[in-house]
């Protein structure tokens, strides 16, 4: 029942719960469960401490410490994305708790099977993804209460203190603010095939709201996160072993390979979220890029990849605009992409303070990490200087997929 099958008109292409989508949360796990059940307190009590355990250096003691445990008594989508993300916290504490120059070459088996085991059932990659660190990491502290950053926190943390949690969750209003242009796309698919202009000129107003909510909210990261802290600490615990020169062999995961497996870190590219937005739009980036982008998407819940293939797939946005002679469609159709370009230049401006001035400063010995920040205090990390933590060249990458963005406009 495809949109773009072109045989028979389905009452509505991409109903989002087939997709593991929620009309409320959009891409994030709609309260996600914060305790695994008794069986995998060890896992829990570990997680728990982390941040005191890295900057103690305990972290691998306590690891090799921990009992070997299967994941077959975990039941159902919530707790296996918890005890995703509570391996995937632990692995990149155990990993990276000396810093670049002390990494591991092999990831113990007490803790690579059952984390294999739980990432084959999920879909996922053994490592720390976008779908951990932010759409299944979040809680309320009032359950009654609302979706703001007041009323928020994570429920697994790392080194970093304040600005680790105000990482996460500005990035997870981002994802929240994201949730009617997702609504705008469905509405907007429907709306093609059926020759709806008048709803289909709504939800294109929908999507640029949705968009410039969301720059909105980005902006937010200024007043959460302290860049000295971001680049010194934050960063190398997001950082995989793929394309990253401190773990050029990448790391064998013992019981599951005897070879060397090598993953990208976590990376915004991995948000669901843009790259639903550049398909429904016909946004075509250069090639290096595109297959950057795409690589990124098995890092994606496979239904939230499968949301994006069926866009993909479905009639074309831009065609019909075209098509259509409308001047209104049209205006509409690039307010959509020039919100989504300012997105992205926001970002630009994000990183370049975050990594740019950050990395000039920490060479400079000017950078003063706050109190209580992990194992790079004093030794920013140098491997990832140029690149993100998914491996792309940061700057190269971020200005090509702004600039293409732009060059999607419908010329009068």
């Amino acid at each position: 029942m495809e949109a773009g099958d072109g045989t028979e008109e389905p009452p509505l292409p991409l109903a989002l719960p087939r997709f593991q989508v929620s009309e409320e949360f959009g891409f994030l796990l709609p309260d996600p469960l914060t305790e695994l059940p008794e069986p995998y307190g060890p896992w829990m009590e570990v997680a728990h401490e982390l941040p005191q355990l890295i900057a103690n250096h305990r972290l691998r003691s306590r690891v090799h410490q921990m009992p070997q445990l299967s994941s077959r008594h975990l039941r159902g989508r919530e707790e296996l994305h918890l005890a995703h993300l509570v391996l995937s916290f632990i692995t990149m504490g155990y990993v990276w708790q000396e810093g670049e120059e002390g990494t591991v070459q092999v990831l113990p088996r007490n803790l690579a099977v059952p984390y294999w085991e739980v990432s084959e059932a999920l879909g996922l990659p053994p490592i720390l993804s976008h779908a951990d660190f932010v759409l299944a990491n979040w809680r309320r502290k009032d359950p009654n209460g609302p979706l703001e950053i007041e009323n928020l926190d994570t429920i697994i943390t790392l080194p970093g203190g304040e600005s680790l949690r105000g990482f996460i969750l500005v990035t997870l209003l981002v994802e929240k603010a994201a949730v009617p242009g997702i609504k705008a796309i469905v509405r907007a698919l429907h709306a093609i095939l059926q020759h709806d202009e008048e709803t289909l000129q709504r939800a294109l107003e929908e999507l640029a709201g949705a968009i410039e909510a969301m720059s909105q909210a980005l902006r937010r990261m200024h007043d959460h996160v302290d860049p000295a802290v971001f680049y010194a600490v934050i960063r190398i615990f997001l950082s995989g072993w793929k394309d990253n020169p401190a773990m050029p062999a990448g790391l064998v995961y013992e019981g599951v390979s005897q070879e060397p497996l090598a993953y990208s870190g976590g990376s915004a590219a991995q948000s669901t979220v843009l790259h639903a937005f550049d398909e429904l739009l016909g946004i075509r980036h250069r090639q290096d890029t595109t297959a950057f982008l795409h690589r990124m998407r098995t890092y994606m819940p496979p239904p939230h990849r499968a949301f994006v293939e069926e866009i993909h797939r479905a009639p074309s946005l831009k065609q019909h605009v075209l098509s259509s002679g409308d001047g209104r469609l049209r205006a509409a159709f690039n307010r959509c992409v020039s919100v989504l370009t300012d997105f992205r230049s926001c970002h630009i401006t994000i990183v370049t303070k975050y990594i740019t001035v950050a990395a000039a400063k920490a060479k400079a010995g000017r950078a003063e990490p706050g109190a209580g920040a992990g194992p790079a205090l004093g030794k920013p990390p140098t491997a990832l200087e140029a690149k993100g933590t998914g491996g792309s060249h940061i700057f190269s990458f971020l200005k090509s997929i702004r600039d293409t963005t732009r060059e999607g406009m419908i010329s009068a």
